[in-house]
């Protein structure tokens, strides 16, 4: 009678369909705004964009890529990022000028 001892390693190429080497390039930042029914929605920050002296974030929903995003302007506070509704007309147009500008550029 004999012993037969086999072991099975999993290698790199385990099969599991998980990309072990691949690592994400930065956090995905996310924040939960509440919308005007008063729901909590998760939101993603997707980019950053100078307009003159101030800085503004363009968010998409997490859960609902596509529906429109929103445009928020940033501003520290304390060491904090703290986000705004722009408020302001004449900012707005300068904004949504800007941010334009920036999707024409990417295409």
């Amino acid at each position: 009678m004999s012993d037969h001892n086999h072991d099975h390693a999993h290698g790199d190429a385990c099969g599991c369909g998980h990309d072990h080497d691949h690592e994400h390039e930065h956090e995905e930042f996310v924040l939960t705004l509440t919308d005007e029914e008063g729901k909590d929605v998760e939101m993603v920050l997707v980019e950053t964009f100078d307009v003159g002296e101030k800085l503004y974030a363009l968010l998409l929903e997490r859960n609902n890529p596509g529906a429109d995003g929103i445009i928020l302007r940033m501003e520290e506070e304390n060491e904090e990022m703290v986000l705004y509704n722009i408020e302001d007309e004449e900012e707005w147009k300068q904004v949504e000028e800007a941010y334009n500008e920036l999707v024409q550029s990417q295409e």
